[in-house]
């Protein structure tokens, strides 16, 4: 069992079903280790389950995070169940500890949870046509659409300000004044960059001041292979990964997926002159997006997608940019530059949006007209 020593105190530890055959690690995620069990009933049939280990250094409010986790899971199932869907692939499932638990902590203070595993399906690293980005939206739109009417005060912010993109200005401003790295004065075009777009920052949290932006239950993570796909369809049948799922702003998940999976190049692609915004790519998640989500969407909420997609862009690149200067201690870096390199792509993809920004509020408008969505 590879880097799981625990392996007969954690098959005690949940209601699995059969006796057990073995176990194997996956190494898909990034933040927390996740291994697969495989049980055999007596008549064969076979019993997956995915058994992770949560990080509880990212997460250190890990109680909250599955009270989270088990409130959205168990409200998704109802509303799977009433239309009449398969509650087994369409959303997860909590598997409960033997004492009825969602999270298990074992003999050194280490947090487990147990999921159902959805057969059929696979993942996606990278977005390889307009077809599986629109796939994917009208899973992510579906998500929020199914959780429209959740309790939204009945959950915990799990990582506080995760999206205020005025905290995070106001955060960027300090590693520039603290300039702990002494890389400020290498950077200045990308920061005089970042400081002309202040205004931006307070867009959507004024409409919220307002009363024109409602909170919802947000992703807040929704790259493409947090959906898994059908393998017969390809169709995006369950969102998964829902660690980060908070109070906020369905433009914050928008507007990530396309910041993801619109741009024509890569994360860190170094020749900036190879970034910009696919408008088919923004236009197909637009539509399946609002194919799924959009009844339960205000108006203010379609009038702002576009804008959505630039402001996230712009704050994953001052995230970036705040670290490279910080001397590079949040996000894991392969190079020296890594950072800089990254923050510059989305800059550059923040430009090229706003040249097109009439574009793709035009697409959204289309979008509209072709599914017959009246505001």
């Amino acid at each position: 069992m590879e880097n799981l020593s625990n392996i007969k105190e954690l098959l005690g530890a949940f209601k699995f079903s059969g006796e057990f055959e073995k176990s194997t690690q996956l190494h898909d995620g990034h933040i927390n280790n996740t291994y697969k069990f495989d049980f055999r009933e007596s008549d064969g049939m076979l019993n997956r389950y995915l058994v992770q280990e949560v990080n509880t250094y990212v997460f250190k409010d890990y109680d909250g995070l599955m009270k989270n986790v088990m409130g959205v899971t168990e409200f998704m199932q109802k509303k799977v169940a009433e239309n009449g869907g398969d509650t087994k692939r369409e959303c997860l499932t909590v598997i409960p500890t033997t004492d009825g638990k969602p999270y298990y902590l074992d003999s050194e203070g280490r947090c487990w949870r147990c999921y159902n595993f959805i057969y059929d399906t696979h993942s996606c690293q990278a977005v390889d046509c307009a077809k599986t980005f629109y796939n994917a939206a009208r899973a992510f739109g579906k998500f929020q659409n199914m959780l429209a009417d959740y309790p939204i005060d009945s959950l915990s912010e799990t990582i506080p300000n995760f999206h205020n993109t005025v905290s995070r200005f106001a955060d960027f401003k300090k590693a520039v004044a603290d300039d702990l790295s002494g890389r400020a004065n290498q950077v200045k075009e990308e920061i005089d960059f970042v400081l002309a777009r202040e205004k931006d920052c307070s867009v959507l949290l004024d409409l919220v001041a307002e009363g024109k932006l409602p909170l919802r239950v947000t992703h807040n993570d929704t790259k493409l292979n947090n959906v898994m796909f059908d393998n017969e369809t390809n169709e995006g049948i369950c969102v998964v990964d829902l660690d980060t799922v908070m109070p906020g702003l369905s433009l914050y998940d928008f507007g990530d997926s396309i910041r993801f999976g619109a741009n024509t190049a890569a994360e860190d692609e170094k020749d900036v002159s190879k970034v910009s915004l696919s408008l088919e790519y923004f236009k197909a998640y637009a539509l399946g997006y609002l194919s799924t989500a959009g009844e339960s969407l205000t108006a203010e909420e379609i009038n702002q997608l576009a804008f959505s997609s630039k402001l996230m862009t712009l704050e994953c690149g001052m995230r970036f940019l705040g670290d490279f200067i910080n001397g590079d201690v949040y996000f894991k870096t392969e190079y020296p530059e890594h950072n800089l390199v990254r923050s510059r792509t989305q800059f550059a993809l923040v430009a090229d949006m706003e040249k097109k920004m009439a574009q793709m509020q035009e697409a959204v408008a289309d979008c509209c007209r072709e599914l017959g969505i009246e505001k």
